[in-house]
């Protein structure tokens, strides 16, 4: 029996072209189930970016971006910001609907990629969860390196329910990615 409610392996995820067809992406959870791009609530995934280019619009939608392998790269917007993200740099949230150009700066990437639409948001962080705040709808773990004394593979996504799994997870926290969804 597994600690956690539900575990989303990383094992054989299946990849698919963007919806801008620049790069991949597969899918690990998407609320409601079998929504489209146009449709979710919310979405995490993971993309392989091999090359530099823009990223897909998604209007009406957060992003929240983490590299988790390989890397870095450039995110340039508009208005000249300019983000460089990296497989050690802290999660970068932005608009879906504004332009956004990637220039990839090193070896191919792969990224975690949280997307909401309001009324939902969602809290992104690399460690241990902590106790969820008020309001929040569900708590989420990515792994990002082998966890056998917790039962969790690379890459491998948990859905938490219960406050001891906070506990277990917390001397594991350099090697994990929390996510935290909330209504507004």
């Amino acid at each position: 029996m597994s600690l956690f409610a539900r575990i989303y392996r990383g094992a054989g995820r299946a990849f698919a072209p963007w919806k801008n067809g620049g790069g991949e992406t597969a899918e690990i959870l998407c609320v409601p189930q079998g929504a489209g791009f146009d449709t979710f609530h919310w979405r995490i995934s993971t993309a392989k970016v091999a090359q530099s280019g823009p990223f897909s619009s998604f209007p009406g939608v957060r992003r929240n971006l983490t590299v988790i392998d390989g890397g870095p790269m450039r995110l340039s917007f508009p208005d000249g910001t300019v983000q460089e993200l990296g497989a050690q740099a802290e999660p970068f949230a932005f608009s879906g609907e504004i332009g956004c150009g990637c220039d990839l700066l090193g070896p191919e990437l792969l990224d975690l990629n949280v997307m909401v639409r309001a009324p939902y948001r969602a809290e992104v962080f690399r460690g241990a969860p902590r106790r969820p705040s008020t309001g929040a709808l569900t708590c989420l773990v990515f792994a990002l390196s082998e966890l056998p004394d917790i039962g969790l593979d690379r890459h491998d996504l948990v859905v938490l329910s219960e406050a001891e799994e906070v506990a277990t997870l917390a001397p594991h926290a350099a090697q994990l990615i929390t996510v935290e969804i909330s209504a507004a």
